[in-house]
């Protein structure tokens, strides 16, 4: 997005400081900042007011700060997250007319990320649509998927994270969805919020926020996703194999890999497709991208089409195969309860001579010595092996990375290993271990 740094002063209830400048973009990392762009110091663990310098480097055309100055053009504000909150908020209303009230807010539990890959792709088969990066699905990603959009965008797909009360509504006030889609509740960040039903009650905040002229595309196999509907004003979708579903999908079949056929029936006719991610919880996900496509009055097969060939973000269900030849499940983004359970069952639907899990730690949970054994229980009942990584809660011996890696790269190729854990058992870096 084209913007000056007048208008970032404007607003933001900034003062600009130097010349008025020509700024394209936002970025809050110094190390991936664009010539052009407006850089955003945000203070949080490291205060980013350290890296102006870095970023002015690498040709940032102008900065936000609290007081500190390094001469060219700058903006001073008394908060920058609270600035960039309010220059997102600033972006979405100037994109308004040309996004025509296609603009797509996604939440949940489990698969917020691959729900908004495939709803991306799906859209992108007859828009020009810009998606969040990754996961860049808070206070920070959030408007500076915005700020990044393209200038000839038409709509655009934002996955909001929540890790507390009233997130969710404070992205939305920046956002403004006129769909909004939530995929699953799961005992995710309970933690921060007491039990499931306060996880309910946060990510209610998207379909809370919609108006009457707006759409909620709800999850139909979810009892609490399912009750949303009484919550919101907008139009009701619903999709999943229940047969109350708007969208229902009538037929998934999973293949060796435990990559999904998948037919659905909606209110705008058949479509059908085969899925290159394996599991029968990504066939869901897709069902929900291909529900708003029909919502936004798209041809669904045509997006249907468009997920067959999609790529989602990485570490996310993704095919890898190992320096032993072994097929390796690359899900170590991140995991609560509901996501490794589903993550097990597309693992125990592959054809293979031997399943092995190795999984990390699940964070943030409220009782995480009860829901690390049912995992492992879990595991026992499909028949899988469960190795565990620097943790003593799945009931098993814990290993080292480097101690894993020499079993894994020991297994016979026709093996399937999955490898999944929260963010921080960093399970990326044994995934480089076995296939680098």
């Amino acid at each position: 997005m084209r913007l000056m740094a007048a208008d970032v002063a404007k607003a933001t209830n900034g003062i600009l400081v130097g010349q008025n400048a020509h700024l394209s973009g936002v970025s809050f990392d110094s190390r991936s900042v664009r010539p052009g762009q407006l850089f955003v110091p945000i203070v949080a663990e490291r205060d980013g007011h350290k890296f102006i310098e870095a970023a002015l480097a690498a040709g940032a055309g102008a900065y936000l700060t609290t007081g500190q100055t390094f001469g060219r053009t700058s903006i001073t504000v008394p908060d920058t997250l609270a600035a960039l909150l309010q220059l997102g908020a600033w972006g979405r209303n100037k994109l308004d007319q040309q996004l025509d009230n296609r603009v797509v807010g996604i939440t949940g539990s489990v698969g917020k990320t691959s729900t908004k890959d495939f709803i991306a792709a799906a859209l992108g088969s007859s828009l020009r649509v810009t998606a969040n990066e990754r996961s860049f699905n808070n206070d920070q990603g959030l408007p500076v998927t915005i700020l990044n959009a393209a200038d000839d965008v038409q709509a655009l797909v934002l996955e909001m994270g929540m890790r507390g009360f009233g997130e969710i509504t404070r992205l939305c006030a920046v956002a403004r969805p006129n769909i909004g889609v939530v995929t699953r509740v799961a005992t995710a960040h309970t933690e921060r919020v007491g039990d499931i039903e306060g996880v309910a009650r946060a990510k209610s905040e998207l379909v809370k926020s919609l108006d009457a002229s707006g759409f909620a595309v709800l999850n139909a196999d979810d009892e609490r996703v399912a009750a949303m509907q009484s919550l919101t004003e907008a139009t009701v979708f619903t999709y999943g194999m229940s047969p109350s579903a708007t969208v229902r999908m009538t037929s998934c079949v999973l293949n060796d890999r435990a990559c999904a056929s998948v037919s659905i029936e909606s209110p705008w006719g058949k479509a059908s497709w085969k899925m290159n991610v394996p599991g029968e919880h990504m066939a869901h996900n897709a069902v929900a991208a291909v529900a708003v496509a029909g919502v936004m009055g798209l041809d669904i097969q045509r997006a249907a089409d468009a997920i067959e060939t999609s790529v989602l973000s990485e570490m996310r269900m993704q095919h890898r195969i190992a320096r032993s030849g072994a097929l390796v499940i690359d899900d170590s983004y991140n995991a609560n309860p509901a996501s490794l359970a589903a993550a097990l069952h597309a693992l125990s639907a592959t054809k293979s001579s031997r399943r092995i899990a190795v999984l990390g730690v699940m964070a943030e949970l409220s009782d995480p010595e009860h829901e690390h054994l049912q995992i492992t229980h879990l595991a026992k009942q499909l028949d899988i092996e469960l190795i565990a990584v620097a943790t003593d809660l799945y009931g098993v011996q814990s290993r080292t990375r480097e101690e894993v890696a020499a079993i894994l790269l020991a297994a016979e190729k026709s093996a399937t290993i999955l490898i999944k854990g929260s963010r921080v058992a960093q399970l990326e870096k044994l995934v480089s271990l076995l296939v680098d």
